[in-house]
């Protein structure tokens, strides 16, 4: 009777740990899974935001100031689209450095948070500039597009958006892909695509929307794969930390 007793005390303790193990690996697992959907949706958002940007205001060097869809509410809306995919670009930085965990490296670290911040900072800078070059064209159209303040107010938005911001996403995919390198924590093929599209960003110089829209893009690919990754790996990692389930020696 008493090694019975033993036995189903046993298996009983065991079902207990393996239940508080999953549930652990679960809580622990749903913050990335969150952060891989904000990055996501940053991804989503920012497109959408700068294609509509890109098909309202013309190149700089081309502006004749008679674009009337300054003023759309298509503009509005694009424009009101970049503080919410900064916040979940934020979101997709704090998951790709839980991606790093205890592998975090301090100097290249530095680097991808530091830059980071700089693109998240300057598309906010970029946007802003857009919205105010909206309003003054809004108060007077004829007079603000035939001063030069017009001309250096879109050159400052374009300047920031298109050479600064994107050298900075460059610089950011770059110390993502050697950190992923060196700790192995992302595949191979993934670390190596990354440096690809980074070199695109650094150095092709144009203000075609397809160049911009290629980091929004790297950004849902990684999001997804993390996402896909972190959904299948809570109960595997559950199973392995459960204690094998021996039967205890008859008392």
């Amino acid at each position: 009777m008493s090694g019975t007793s033993g036995v189903s005390g046993s298996g009983g303790t065991t079902d207990t740990t393996t239940a508080e193990v999953t549930a652990k690996v679960e809580r622990r697992a749903a913050t990335p899974i969150a952060g891989a959907v904000a990055g996501m949706l940053f991804a989503v958002l920012f497109g959408v935001s700068v294609s509509i940007i890109s098909g309202t205001m013309t190149d700089v060097a081309r502006d004749t100031g008679t674009r009337s869809e300054l003023s759309s509410g298509a503009f509005r809306f694009a424009i009101a689209l970049v503080p919410f995919a900064g916040l979940f670009f934020l979101w997709f930085i704090a998951v790709a450095r839980e991606r790093l965990g205890r592998f975090e490296d301090q100097f290249f670290s530095t680097v991808f948070l530091g830059s980071g911040l700089l693109f998240l900072g300057m598309i906010f800078a970029a946007a802003a500039s857009a919205a105010a070059i909206a309003a003054a064209y809004v108060k007077a159209p004829s007079a603000f597009v035939a001063s030069s303040t017009y001309l250096y107010a879109r050159q400052i938005a374009a300047q920031i958006f298109n050479v600064y911001a994107l050298r900075m996403a460059a610089v950011f995919l770059i110390s993502q892909a050697t950190l992923w390198l060196r700790t192995g924590v992302m595949p191979r093929w993934m670390a190596l695509l990354t440096f690809v599209v980074a070199l695109v960003l650094l150095f092709v110089v144009t203000q075609a929307s397809w160049v911009i829209l290629i980091f929004p893009g790297w950004v849902f690919l990684v999001s997804a794969y993390i996402l896909i990754t972190h959904l299948t790996e809570p109960r595997r990692e559950a199973r392995a930390q459960v204690p094998s389930t021996r039967d205890e020696p008859e008392s």
